[in-house]
């Protein structure tokens, strides 16, 4: 049977060919949009904790991303959280969101520092209310000195740093002020706690109780950001379950298409193998043997594919997250698989249907 199946796969090489594919592709799409939503979520997860903080206060209608929330909580906020018991910096925090969907950091540099010191790889501190701070990334082709657009205003590079402390750009958190017109007002405080996290209940508590404070969300870092999953964010687990679907129906599709032409065009030798004894059974193996070769092909050939643009991205744009999860790779192997067998069993069951006189008789 094995042999009758590769012959067959073999006998139509282009339309083997474009089912494979077609099944490639569909893993593609599957693990493609997974390692773009999934790698922001994993990305923006690994540059919050490189930021050092412990506790997160913010008001109450912020969103979970950052600089999607206009910034509604006072700096004068921050004598308020220093003097509460066990915390040891009170950092505000100015995100807003560029029209590149860069994260632009507005920081109070001193306090913003003391949670974890930046490591320079060229420059210094601000210098000037328009200097910037940019990472390793941003950096790319730029030097300490160099010119670069933000808000639509010149900075100057003063200092270059490692990667992985919250955004890629910062700039003094009174100029954010001034050009968003929002003078004196920060997205969030992020503090850094004595003994965590034995003490962080107590802060919690003693925060909200402070008159004025109830009004804030106030939040451990494991809790903000637990919260940022696409469990939690329902546009991300949508766009998910559109494009698996989108690639379920085009595997399906291809492969329902292919099978059942190869079906119709193989009449006559289903007729032969049914009147020398094969049965339903038989016959239905060797569609869905077809089908698996294809499908087994395909998938190889979309997870190897998938790697490979990862890789290429990697390299060629490295602040893209572009990360593929390796939990949906399983996923999109079962999806796919199963996908190209739905698509193999009519054409499957219609040839098992098949009357042997009447398939002999074929032209």
């Amino acid at each position: 049977m094995n042999r009758l199946v590769i012959g067959n796969l073999v006998h139509r090489p282009l339309r083997s060919l474009i089912s494979a594919l077609a099944v490639a592709i569909e893993v593609i799409m599957i693990l493609s949009i997974t390692a773009i939503l999934l790698g922001k979520i994993d990305g923006f997860k690994a540059r919050q904790n490189g930021i050092g903080m412990d506790m997160i206060v913010r008001p109450s209608t912020t969103n979970n991303f950052l600089g999607m929330s206009s910034a509604g909580i006072s700096v004068k906020v921050g004598d308020i959280l220093a003097k509460i018991p066990h915390v040891a910096i009170a950092a505000p925090v100015y995100i807003q969101l560029s029209s590149s969907l860069d994260s632009i950091y507005g920081i109070d540099y001193k306090s913003f520092n003391d949670l974890l010191p930046f490591t320079y790889l060229s420059g210094t501190s601000f210098q000037g209310p328009y200097d910037v701070i940019v990472d390793d990334f941003t950096a790319t082709g730029k030097k300490v000195g160099d010119s670069i657009n933000i808000l639509d205003h010149s900075f100057r590079i003063c200092g270059i740093v490692e990667h992985g402390k919250g955004g890629r750009k910062f700039i003094p958190l009174k100029t954010m002020g001034e050009l968003t017109g929002t003078p004196d007002k920060a997205s969030m405080f992020y503090l850094r706690t004595e003994e965590p996290p034995r003490n962080q209940e107590e802060i919690r508590r003693a925060i909200l109780a402070t008159p004025g404070m109830n009004q804030y969300q106030v939040a451990t870092a494991e809790e903000y950001l637990s919260a940022i999953s696409p469990a939690r964010l329902p546009y991300m687990s949508t766009a998910i379950r559109v494009v698996v679907g989108i690639a379920l129906v085009i595997g399906f599709l291809v492969i329902f298409q292919s099978m059942y032409t190869a079906v119709m065009e193989r009449t006559r030798e289903i007729g032969i193998l049914k009147s020398l004894g094969a049965s339903r059974l038989y016959i239905v193996s060797i569609v869905l043997r077809e089908t698996g070769t294809l499908a087994a092909a395909g998938i190889a050939l979309g997870v190897a594919s998938s790697y490979l643009l990862s890789a290429v991205l990697q390299a060629r744009i490295p602040t893209l997250d572009f990360v593929i999860n390796l939990p949906w790779v399983w996923k999109a192997v079962a999806i796919a698989f199963v996908g190209a067998l739905l698509g193999a069993l009519y054409p499957a069951y219609k040839a098992a249907s098949k009357d042997p006189i009447d398939a002999l008789a074929y032209e």
